[in-house]
């Protein structure tokens, strides 16, 4: 089995959400947008918060498994694993790249 290979702003976002809400809001622009669950959030402030809120309501892991290209988009499907709703799950984390930060990213099933 080879080891997926992840842009770097991509692989830096999995490793600070194993971190703390603070070290992934870095991962974003200033002005980036998250949309998960429904909900848009905008602007690393608002990407904290979520990453904040998600972090205390539930432990989760995320093992990214594959990567694709769709135009201007990376979308990294994941594992992820948790004592959440519906867990085990895989997704689909939509990123846009820009400058070397992640300026959106849409989670989706």
């Amino acid at each position: 089995m080879s080891t997926l290979i992840l842009p770097a702003p991509i692989a830096a976002y999995f490793a600070a959400d194993r971190q703390n809400a603070e070290a992934l809001a870095r991962c974003f622009t200033p002005q980036a947008i998250v949309k998960d669950e429904g909900r848009t959030h905008t602007g690393r402030r608002a990407i904290q918060e979520w990453k904040s809120a998600t972090s205390t309501q539930y432990a989760y892991t995320v093992e990214p498994f594959a990567l694709d290209h769709a135009g201007e988009f990376l979308v990294v499907r994941a594992h992820v694993a948790g004592n959440f709703p519906g867990s085990p799950v895989d997704l689909r984390y939509r990123f846009r790249l820009e400058r070397g930060l992640i300026a959106s990213l849409e989670i989706t099933a």
